[in-house]
């Protein structure tokens, strides 16, 4: 579920999920090359995080190829840059939504476990126990795999995966409320 990536010494566990979103975050503010977007991560991260060309360009594919980017030349340097389409744009808004609802439906568990969900606010608020880290990581893992799972969902729907995906989220929540009650 994570992508695990060395930068200074230090490894940082990124969320499937917080690639793509962020390649469309920074597409919706301008026009982008593959390059430009790494580097735009490495400084969003403060550092700690540089995503690999093998991670952004097969995604940057993937993204055109469903209709979500387009590329286009640069005049004068030859450049190609990435820019959202219509789609991209409804994809990123879907994605930004779910984020905010995870946020909100998750916030109070940030006083006993750590930050809220998402990678920059676990940067930027500092170590917690490896407990928490874990925990976090646990539901990161889950989150990414549902959200992963609504998409494809969307696009090619299965009734049985539906009904299978239904029993085990039933059986997580069930076991988390054993665990709460004790």
């Amino acid at each position: 579920m994570y992508a695990h990536h060395h930068k200074m010494g230090r490894m940082a566990a990124v969320p499937n999920g917080f690639v793509r979103y962020n390649v469309l975050r920074l597409l919706n503010e301008k026009p982008m090359s593959g390059s430009e977007i790494m580097s735009e991560l490495e400084k969003d991260t403060k550092g700690w995080w540089r995503p690999s060309p093998g991670s952004i360009y097969p995604l940057l594919s993937w993204l055109q190829d469903k209709g979500y980017v387009k590329e286009v030349a640069e005049q004068g340097d030859g450049t190609h840059r990435y820019v959202l389409t219509e789609g991209g744009k409804s994809l990123l808004e879907e994605q930004t939504k779910m984020r905010e609802e995870m946020r909100e439906r998750y916030r109070h568990l940030g006083r006993h476990f750590g930050p809220p969900y998402g990678f920059m606010d676990r940067m930027e608020s500092g170590p917690h126990s490896k407990e928490a880290e874990e925990l976090w990581g646990a539901a990161r893992d889950l989150a990414t795999a549902f959200m992963g799972l609504r998409h494809r969902l969307r696009e090619e729907h299965s009734e049985e995966d539906a009904k299978k995906a239904k029993e085990v989220l039933e059986e997580a929540a069930r076991k988390l409320e054993e665990i709460a009650k004790k």
